[in-house]
């Protein structure tokens, strides 16, 4: 018999937190009271229990369930629903840890690249790593792949769609695809040097394969993907089925109660993420930078078999911030500027190549103090 054990934070007065984290965790189990049951082995096997609570701040408590292995199914969506399901549905509960027995997280793909792999591909085994963003969206496939030429140009290493470009009648994605891959291509014969372009893959699960599936034979090797737009079980299998791609997932669809460093640190690289997108400190979001520190170091540390995955700091990030974050994060760090290099306008080219050569040549030589 195995155990995961899911934590939570609770917003309980004293006289009733027991009686909210047992409600819990019989709403994350059985669904019913224990009078119900007349089943011993779902007694003793099946029924989550409370293992410890612990007061954090007033009214507030910090909750260590142990929930049945054997109710997930080892399948993602039911594993979802064992540990945020119906819990989700009250506001005063909010998931923030899990501990998964190695046998349990072998069940999920996890990176199958991560960091080493994106290393290779890109051939930088020591510096951090660049992206940047097309946008906005609206702008017809000539300019998106003009600007794509000017990126691939300027040295950056991956260059993705804004994930608010899909299929419009502006930009669509066949289009777009071939001319961006056509571009980066001829950037990389030119100069010897690879650089990639991601396109964001979206849709419901038929048309996400049929994309990936032009995505692979146009010779694409990273995606952009939002695993809580098209739904966690079909990035899994999106991942299964097409394990060529490197995986750069974003967090578009992740905001509410599940702690972002659980979601984005841990459970998207469980689900197969190689990289992850999150949102920086001091940007236009207002996660600080005990977050921010925290989920990077989720998303590389030693996990069972799991490949590490490479953080991805990102939202209204700032060129002349990028010694600070770089110390901040280390090396094993792909920085993600977007439109703080666009409106260089005219000059994007100049200020691409200055946003490459601060990042490439920083004096950072191993991981941040903070990370």
């Amino acid at each position: 018999m195995s155990w995961l054990t899911a934590t939570y934070l609770i917003d309980a007065r004293a006289d009733e937190i027991e009686a909210r984290a047992q409600a819990l965790a019989l709403e994350q189990s059985v669904e019913c009271p224990l009078e119900a049951i007349g089943d011993r082995r779902v007694l003793d096997e099946i029924v989550a229990r409370v293992d410890a609570i612990v007061p954090v701040a007033p009214e507030r408590y910090r909750v260590d369930v142990k929930i049945a292995v054997e109710t997930t199914g080892g399948e993602p969506a039911q594993f979802m629903n064992m540990i945020f399901g119906n819990c989700s549905l009250w506001e005063f509960v909010r998931l923030v840890d899990l501990a998964l027995p190695a046998e349990l997280a072998a069940r999920f793909p996890g990176p199958t690249h991560g960091i080493p792999g994106i290393r290779t591909l890109i051939g930088a085994t020591e510096r951090a790593l660049t992206s940047t963003a097309l946008k906005p969206q609206g702008v017809p496939v000539e300019e998106l792949a003009r600007l794509c030429e000017i990126f691939a140009l300027g040295g950056v290493d991956i260059i993705k769609d804004d994930h608010g470009i899909a299929d419009q009648p502006y930009s669509p994605f066949v289009d777009r695809l071939h001319a961006c891959q056509r571009v980066v291509h001829e950037v990389t014969q030119k100069t010897g040097r690879p650089v990639f372009y991601a396109p964001s893959l979206t849709g419901t699960p038929r048309v996400l394969r049929e994309r990936a599936q032009i995505a692979r034979d146009a010779g694409i090797r990273v995606v952009l993907i939002a695993p809580m737009l098209v739904g966690i079980p079909a990035f899994v299998e999106l991942v299964e089925d097409f394990p060529e791609f490197v995986y750069l997932a974003h967090p578009a669809g992740g905001g509410g109660r599940i702690d972002p460093v659980l979601l984005f640190g841990s459970l998207f690289r469980l689900f197969g993420a190689d990289a992850v997108i999150f949102t920086n400190y001091g940007g236009r979001f207002a996660y600080p930078p005990e977050a921010c520190a925290a989920l990077a170091s989720a998303a590389r540390k030693p996990w069972d078999l799991l490949r590490p995955a490479l953080p991805v700091p990102a939202g209204g990030m700032l060129l002349e911030r990028v010694d600070e974050l770089l110390d901040f994060y280390g090396k094993d760090t792909m920085l993600l500027i977007g439109g703080n290099l666009l409106v260089a306008r005219d000059a994007l080219l100049e200020r691409t190549r200055e946003y490459v050569a601060k990042v490439v040549h920083h004096g950072s030589a191993g991981i941040g103090v903070h990370a």
